[in-house]
């Protein structure tokens, strides 16, 4: 049996800050490869470079040097409007903050992005409702996110991110602003989702909940220090 494609590639990517004239050096020399289907956590300290690591998979921020390939095509000197087109269509984020409109239902808000994407009305209430029902907020459409509680609104928020099919899941400390038993219930969500043939790739400085993963990269001082497949 082939093994799955290389979904997401990064060669010796390398992201410098210019500030005042001093260079911080937030990432050196990256090489990851991320397969179809995989679950990744992305682990190391606060201000190791995680974050930063996660925008430029996410196409929110572009490496100063190096080359990412997703999807089989070179993403790092698209032009934004591509960039853009790309992340609606590829990428489904989960945030730390859940970052929903308030004075959108839970509905709309897993509609939004569909809206942009210039999908028809009935494929987007289909992609809805199926997003809703497999995070369990189904019953909850209709309510605006004040109504719920915060593991309820995390759940809207991988919602969200399923609703537009993505090629994979970025997942930013999704367990952050959450209780425990809350987080507890959230990674179950995500690990279902991985069963399910989801590509997950999870920030997180919590070993606890790196251990969810298939595989787990260390990051330290903008470097990947070790590696290490998780045991399951």
């Amino acid at each position: 049996m082939s093994s799955p494609a290389s979904l997401i590639k990064l060669e010796g990517v390398t992201k410098v800050f210019l500030t005042d004239e001093v260079e911080t050096h937030a990432l050196s020399g990256i090489h990851l490869d991320i397969r179809q289907g995989e679950y990744v956590a992305i682990a190391g300290p606060s201000g190791c470079g995680k974050s930063t690591l996660l925008s430029i998979l996410g196409l929110l921020d572009s490496p100063t040097d190096g080359t990412y390939v997703l999807n089989g095509r070179p993403v790092q000197s698209l032009s934004l409007p591509e960039r853009a087109r790309i992340r609606n269509r590829e990428i489904g984020f989960i945030f730390q903050s859940f970052n929903l409109i308030g004075d959108l239902t839970v509905y709309e808000n897993v509609e939004l992005p569909l809206t942009y994407r210039g999908m028809p009305a009935a494929e987007r209430k289909a992609a809805v409702t199926s997003a809703l029902e497999k995070v369990g907020m189904g019953h909850r459409a209709k309510h605006l996110p004040s109504q719920l509680s915060g593991g309820q609104q995390q759940r809207v928020a991988v919602a969200r991110a399923l609703a537009g099919s993505p090629a994979v899941l970025l997942a930013d400390e999704p367990t952050g602003n959450l209780d425990s038993k809350n987080g507890d219930s959230v990674m179950q969500l995500l690990a279902d989702l991985h069963k399910g043939g989801a590509t997950i790739v999870m920030v997180t400085h919590d070993t606890r909940f790196a251990r969810h993963a298939e595989r787990t990269i260390h990051i330290f001082d903008g470097r990947v220090v070790q590696e290490q497949v998780e045991q399951h």
